[in-house]
């Protein structure tokens, strides 16, 4: 079991850090530049190429059973969630089989929407509740696939 941070714009890699130490899972930060992270054996920074869906290709290929990404990128969730493994975004919520669907198609639908000039906003403001939120949902991301590889 491992963890991968789809790095680039994550707001909660010291949260998944620490989550992850407490369970001694490695966790692997993949991003397009360099980013600063703890001297650790546990974690391991992944440098990609630039260029769309780069990073998000390298998660899925190296994505197993039992893995779980945190991203906010859906199509990249949807490989995860195929390859066996579980995804959460950093306010944390978790994408599901039962969820990726219409979550695919809302974007899909905004994408549209957004293509004809409309101004639609952005998501809300990141806020101190969706941190506690991120970290109750990948304490219970680990247990569960935990679960599933016994």
């Amino acid at each position: 079991m491992r963890i991968f941070i789809d790095a680039d714009a994550c707001p909660v890699k010291d949260e998944t850090y620490k989550v992850a130490a407490r369970y001694g899972l490695k966790t692997f930060v993949v991003s397009n530049s360099f980013i600063q992270i703890p001297q650790s054996s546990m974690i391991e920074r992944r440098i990609v190429d630039a260029g769309p869906d780069v990073a998000d290709d390298w998660i899925a290929e190296q994505t197993q059973p039992g893995d779980i990404c945190v991203t906010n990128d859906i199509p990249l969730a949807d490989r995860v969630l195929k390859a066996g493994g579980a995804a959460i975004a950093p306010n944390g919520r978790p994408f599901t089989p039962d969820s990726i669907g219409s979550a695919l198609a809302q974007r899909s639908i905004m994408e549209h929407i957004r293509s004809t000039g409309e101004i639609t906003g952005g998501p809300p403001p990141f806020g101190p509740a969706d941190r506690s939120r991120f970290l109750q949902a990948l304490d219970q991301a680990v247990n569960l696939q935990r679960r599933k590889l016994r």
